[in-house]
């Protein structure tokens, strides 16, 4: 069990539920402008990354196993608590303030980020919108001090197709019976607490799937594979069966057959998750690779990074990456603000994914050499990247989200 302390990612009165504000008269500021709060989390989970994800960031990955002491860090730090209420033990913060953690963090280790955000945009905010008092009460507090949380909806034949899942759930008289796999489950190695999705009542297709919470000593639950996968290798990636698991009826997440309303609800704020780990792996590439090409690579009795086709290259990344931020913070913001953010959500992640693979890419060639070993960590954001295009929708299902919703504007 990991140890439970103070955290400094913590206020006295939680901000999103201070008094409103009257801003009428307000100035308008930048997009990536932080609150007090938003600055604070960025500039302690930087020094944090630095300081203790860094080092360990490349044995991690050789590994493709995360670091027990980096999971307790993560707690200890406040991390895997952002949004949730100090009466639960959580900071109270807001949502943007997760964002802006998880995108520090994939500076360091796109790995660890993942962890974080799925812990916080799917696991967390799946409680604290639709769990009973009762489960808020006895998870709450422990996945903001020492249980990850899993999210288990995809199955092999229902990846992009989310509602096309196998899995069953039947009544049983103290409750339900679960029997099915699910596939592709982060944080499904380290976790003690599951959100599971199944089919309540297949005869209603995709309106019969229903949510329940399980922990990991449920009977019948068994991490049957971890994958071994090409980035992202310390987060572990697993299959998982279920063979007739029982749980008693409190174990129901919200109500019967509405499990896909919150799968898309969740899955829409988790995209602004993701699109923040690509941002924070493309500002890690750049900076890994600007420093490189200015101060240390020479050629031809110069710094390459005093070519003037080099400094094209680069100033075209970073005005791509300020592009793909200025994306995910406006998500982030109409997210808070109680507007409709699907849109956003969904371009965010697409062209922040493209994004990082393009310039992660990139800086591998300004690089030469030095990028391509891996003795750095250039070649390991790359690899990082890829996973961008195809976690929490595929960058087809993002396309033809943006497509349907603006089909939908222009359609007289």
């Amino acid at each position: 069990m990991l140890r439970s302390n103070a955290r400094f990612l913590s206020t006295t009165q939680p901000r999103r539920f201070a008094e409103p504000h009257d801003l009428t008269d307000a100035l308008p500021t930048p997009i990536t402008h932080f609150s007090e709060t938003e600055a604070m989390m960025a500039e302690q989970v930087s020094k944090f990354a630095n300081s203790s994800i860094l080092p360990k960031a490349r044995e991690m990955d050789e590994k493709e196993a995360m670091d027990p002491e980096i999971i307790e860090q993560c707690f200890e730090q406040g991390l895997m608590g952002i949004e949730i209420p100090e009466a639960y033990g959580g900071a109270g913060m807001n949502f943007t303030s997760a964002i802006v953690g998880i995108e520090e963090l994939a500076r360091v280790d796109p790995s660890v980020s993942v962890m974080v955000d799925v812990h916080n945009t799917l696991v967390n905010t799946a409680i604290l919108k639709y769990a009973s008092e009762e489960i808020k009460k006895e998870w709450l507090p422990k996945l903001a001090t020492n249980t990850i949380g899993s999210f288990c909806l995809s199955e092999p034949i229902s990846g992009s197709d989310a509602f096309a899942m196998a899995t069953k759930a039947e009544k049983t008289a103290d409750g339900y019976r679960i029997n099915g796999s699910k596939m592709w489950i982060t944080n499904s190695m380290e976790a003690g607490f599951f959100i599971v999705f199944a089919n309540l009542d297949p005869s209603k297709g995709y309106k019969g799937i229903t949510a329940f919470v399980m922990p990991k000593e449920t009977k019948g639950l068994s991490i049957a594979k971890k994958e071994k996968k090409l980035g992202i290798k310390a987060s572990s990636t697993c299959v998982l069966n279920f063979d007739d698991v029982d749980i008693p009826k409190s174990a129901l997440l919200g109500k019967e057959g509405e499990g896909y309303k919150y799968a898309i609800g969740l899955l829409n704020e988790g995209r602004i998750g993701i699109a923040a780990q690509m941002t924070g792996l493309a500002l890690g590439a750049f900076a890994n690779a600007a420093s490189y090409v200015w101060n240390d690579r020479k050629q031809f009795g110069q710094l390459i990074g005093e070519f003037q086709g080099m400094q094209h290259q680069l100033a075209q990344s970073w005005t791509e990456i300020c592009a793909a931020r200025a994306l995910v913070f406006n998500a982030a913001r109409k997210k808070e603000a109680g507007e409709d953010f699907v849109k956003d959500a969904a371009m965010a992640k697409l062209y922040a994914s493209q994004v990082a693979q393009k310039v992660s890419g990139s800086a591998i060639e300004w690089m030469g050499g030095m990028g391509f070993v891996r003795e750095g960590l250039a070649e390991k954001y790359w690899r990082d990247s890829k996973i961008g295009a195809i976690y929490e929708g595929t960058s087809n299902i993002q396309l033809q989200t943006i497509a349907r919703l603006l089909q939908k504007e222009y359609t007289h």
